[in-house]
């Protein structure tokens, strides 16, 4: 089936985003991207995980959570990039977004989080019960969320790489405080880039089946 695809813009807190919004025809869901630290809506890495999920019927949402101006400061500080709770309030007006737009406003919304992007994308989900029906985390850190994990309603998938031990044992302590459902998914022998053959396209496997369980509105 047709996808329409184009460069969307969300005014939040003074500051436009801008991403990319792939629409399937007859989408069965729109998924929002939080990208990690350091990356962009450019990442090929979620470019090919947003690929698998438009050939599933799934609308995807890639999005620069900072600003260009932002972008150039955080080169020489790093700081925004771990402001998880300024991120999740743009996945947030993201996932808003969604919900104004006629082609998109009676589609359930999932998120996908890479790296850092997990915790916001898991912090915003708390913030919008009623609107993010499914998170998967990429090579997560959920445990930037802190507080926040008790307090999301959606089913969570955490994806981690066998070999990434640090990273798991984080995932590992972020499922007992996730208080709705929750699966641990180790991709094994893994990096934390999932560079290995097969790694990613297991990711995007595990993500496509997640999201096309996700419940409407």
């Amino acid at each position: 089936m047709a996808t329409t695809s184009e460069t969307i813009t969300v005014d939040v807190e003074g500051t436009t985003l801008t991403g990319d919004l792939a629409l399937p025809a007859g989408a069965r869901g729109v998924v929002v991207f939080a990208h990690g630290s350091g990356s962009s809506r450019r990442s090929p890495r979620n470019r090919a995980v947003a690929a698998v999920l438009g050939r599933a019927d799934l609308a995807t949402v890639l999005i620069d959570l900072l600003s260009a101006d932002e972008e150039r400061a955080d080169r020489a500080g790093g700081e925004l990039r771990f402001d998880i709770p300024l991120l999740a309030r743009r996945v947030a007006a993201v996932v808003d977004r969604m919900g104004d737009r006629p082609e998109t406003a009676a589609l359930p919304v999932g998120l996908f989080g890479a790296s850092t992007g997990a915790a916001a994308a898991l912090t915003a989900a708390a913030e919008r019960p009623d609107q993010v029906a499914a998170v998967v985390s990429r090579g997560g850190r959920p445990d930037l969320a802190g507080a926040a994990l008790g307090g999301v309603r959606a089913p969570v998938l955490l994806v981690v790489g066998g070999a990434d031990r640090h990273v798991l044992r984080l995932n590992e302590a972020a499922a007992q405080q996730l208080t709705g459902v929750c699966r641990l998914h180790v991709v094994p022998g893994a990096g934390h880039l999932f560079e290995e053959p097969g790694a990613l396209e297991e990711v995007a496997d595990a993500a496509r089946d997640w999201f096309l369980a996700m419940r409407g509105p």
